[in-house]
């Protein structure tokens, strides 16, 4: 075992010539310490201002339509889409079924109110109508036998009478006769009171004749009335049955132009069916589409106008449809004064509705924006137009060319008024070239 001894500081000196020495560590100054951690988190904010965040999205600004609001006259009207119909239109349609027998005028033809347009035959309801011509023959002559019996029993019946009022008399003169001299005693107590039972027995024997003749009257007539009620009855059943009958010869409701009337000899038509239609001949008038977002404000008796072939034409409207299909509803525009000459039914036309005066006011132009935003918000672009950000405005009217601002923008602001598709869910847009 050795045993090794270490050597004391002074020795590894004398050691290594006296040569060593302490060598300070260099610290870096505190204002550069500042410096640096400045410069991190400036990059650390720099690093999360450009990172992508969920409510903001790059958009190309060749996608984008941006327009500027400005000062001007907004012009209060509605340019309506609208199509040219007849004025009046009544429909054909087969009050009973049956098969058609004849033809007698073609399709598009110009028809006579009455004129004999198509006979049809139904085998069922004519004889459903003879069924009901006999049952009020059969009643008829019931009614008729019922009112002989009635005369024949008010005849007997006064005869009756009249027989008891003569037998009343004669007992009333026989008492009277003998009441004084049976007072008397010329007459026998018996035979006055024999006579006077004949009075009393007459007295009753009319007064049962005439009660009968009463109570038997009152029968006859309640039962003759009941007769002539059924009979009327079934008059008005027969009268149906003609006309039902009759309706199988279809006529002309109104004067007009035959369309849509493509029946075939031979078809079968049902009840209800549709076998075409007259419209009125020469007057048209034009059923208008509007947005869904008019309903409120379209109302009838305003005015419209349409320029066809140079010249200016007033309309009104006459009726709205308030079925909302597809996000259209439907109005009538009736011409007021001459129509248009030359117009076509099925012509398109397109009119102009005004709801009031020009008036001043802070504009926007329109654009598919607004049916994805219903005017309550817009994405606004930055003096920069590097990015724009969503803002709650409130919209007003609009028409075909601008919508009316009443909050939220000023004159000179730009505005992104092309389809928010894809990004209407964003906050923040940014726009890249």
């Amino acid at each position: 075992m050795s045993v090794v001894r270490m050597k004391s500081d002074t020795e590894a000196k004398s050691l290594s010539g006296g040569m060593d020495r302490v060598i300070e560590k260099r610290k870096l100054p505190g204002w550069a310490k500042y410096a640096g951690g400045a410069l991190a988190l400036l990059l650390l904010g720099l690093a999360w201002f450009l990172a992508p965040r969920g409510n903001t999205q790059s958009v190309q600004s060749d996608r984008l339509t941006i327009s500027e609001v400005r000062n001007g006259t907004f012009d209060d009207f509605l340019p309506l889409r609208s199509l040219v119909t007849p004025l009046l239109t009544v429909y054909l349609d087969a009050v009973e079924g049956g098969r058609v027998d004849k033809i007698l005028v073609e399709d598009g033809a110009f028809v006579k109110k009455g004129q004999l347009l198509a006979v049809l035959t139904n085998a069922d309801l004519q004889l459903a109508t003879l069924r009901s011509q006999t049952d009020v023959a059969q009643q008829v002559y019931n009614l008729q036998l019922a009112e002989l019996s009635l005369e024949q029993t008010r005849s007997a019946n006064e005869q009756a009478v009249t027989q008891a009022e003569n037998e009343y008399a004669k007992a009333k003169r026989q008492y009277d006769l003998q009441a004084p001299l049976a007072q008397r005693g010329f007459v026998a107590g018996k035979v006055f009171d024999d006579t006077r039972d004949d009075l009393v027995l007459a007295q009753r024997k009319l007064a049962e004749v005439r009660g009968t003749k009463a109570a038997e009257g009152r029968l006859q007539t309640t039962q003759v009335s009941q007769m002539r009620a059924t009979a009327n009855t079934l008059q008005g059943a027969l009268g149906i049955a003609r006309t039902n009958l009759d309706q199988l010869n279809l006529r002309a409701p109104v004067d007009g132009q035959l369309s849509a009337f493509s029946i075939q000899i031979g078809q079968s038509m049902n009840r209800g069916e549709r076998l075409g239609q007259i419209d009125s001949p020469g007057h048209n008038k034009l059923r208008a589409q509007v947005d869904e977002f008019y309903l409120g404000r379209v109302q009838t008796g305003q005015i419209a106008t349409v320029d066809y072939a140079g010249k200016t034409y007033k309309l009104k409207v006459a009726r709205i449809y308030p079925q909302v299909k597809n996000g259209i509803f439907e109005a009538d525009l009736w011409f007021l004064g001459d129509e248009p000459k030359g117009i076509q039914r099925g012509q398109t036309m397109q009119a102009r509705l005004t709801f009031g005066d020009p008036t001043p006011a802070r504009l926007l132009p329109n654009g598919a924006f607004y049916n994805d935003t219903g005017g309550s918000w817009v994405f606004v672009v930055a003096p920069d137009g590097r990015h724009a950000i969503k803002r709650q405005v409130r919209l007003g009217r609009r028409n075909e060319d601008y919508i009316e601002v009443l909050d939220g923008l000023d004159p000179g602001e730009k505005v992104i008024t092309s389809p928010y598709t894809g990004f209407a869910d964003k906050d923040r847009l940014n726009i890249t070239n």
